[in-house]
């Protein structure tokens, strides 16, 4: 019978071949890249409530049409995270996190704005916590606001086609931002230190106040001397007109009539 004719092995190859290239077309894209922070030369790497990235140069193979986001997360939604969950959802909101949302999504750009390769001595970071005039607007999902606390975060990149995920890298390191000193951590007015400062600054007001001591009575000398020497000739001295007739009118025969 023609139906109980056994299949040529190269089909039976085929297909679960085919199979797996349309599974790997559909798929997503799994980048090896881990975010990094930016080099600490350039300064403010962190802060309270932000922290610098390098742009992921050089790592997405994706459409120009994909969008390429950043994934800020509390370490614990790790594990679990949802790909499909979209930003500007509740779940994916930045005025939720990290209370209702354990990770928010923003800086969306296209692969269009991080070229390969870089331009030598360019400066390709990100700012991440650097707007504050969104930070409570519910309108703006995908807020790049303060961070609340010190963490520590971990970041990704994901690009999406659409609402489809089409890649991602791998997350981050555990980012734990610098926080503000304690006034219990100030030291003591008493310390050795403090102390030191103290007698220093004594001694500089003390030779300030000598000095300036010095040049007021300064100018008051040469503001005296100077007075002193001008009343000598602040008043004109007095000239006298003295009156002469001359005598020859006088010898004249007309002048004696």
């Amino acid at each position: 019978h023609p139906h109980s004719r056994p299949r040529h092995p190269a089909a039976r190859t085929m297909f679960p071949l085919l199979l797996l290239l349309l599974a790997t077309a559909h798929g997503l894209d799994e980048i090896s890249y881990i975010p990094t922070l930016a080099s600490p030369m350039l300064g403010g790497q962190k802060t309270t409530s932000t922290f610098v990235l390098e742009q992921p140069r050089c790592v997405f193979k994706v459409q120009d049409s994909a969008v390429i986001w950043l994934v800020v997360a509390v370490p614990e939604a790790v594990p679990n995270f949802n790909n499909s969950v979209g930003p500007g959802t509740p779940e994916r909101a930045f005025q939720e996190f990290p209370t209702n949302a354990l990770a928010y999504m923003t800086l969306n750009t296209t692969i269009l704005n991080y070229p390969c390769p870089k331009t030598p001595g360019e400066i390709t970071v990100l700012r991440v916590g650097s707007e504050t005039n969104c930070a409570k607007d519910e309108m703006r999902p995908t807020c790049n606001g303060p961070l609340p606390g010190p963490g520590p975060y971990r970041v990704k990149f994901l690009a999406l086609e659409g609402s489809e995920p089409v890649a991602q890298t791998a997350w981050s390191e555990p980012i734990t931002l610098t926080t503000a000193r304690q006034p219990s951590s100030i030291p003591a007015m008493g310390s050795g230190h403090s102390a030191g400062m103290i007698a220093l600054t004594t001694i500089l007001s003390i030779l300030f106040a000598i000095l300036l001591a010095g040049l007021v009575a300064m100018l008051v000398f040469w503001g005296s001397d100077a007075c002193g020497g001008s009343s000598t000739f602040s008043k004109p001295e007095a000239v006298t007109v003295r009156r002469y007739n001359t005598h020859h009118v006088y010898d004249q025969p007309a002048a004696r009539l």
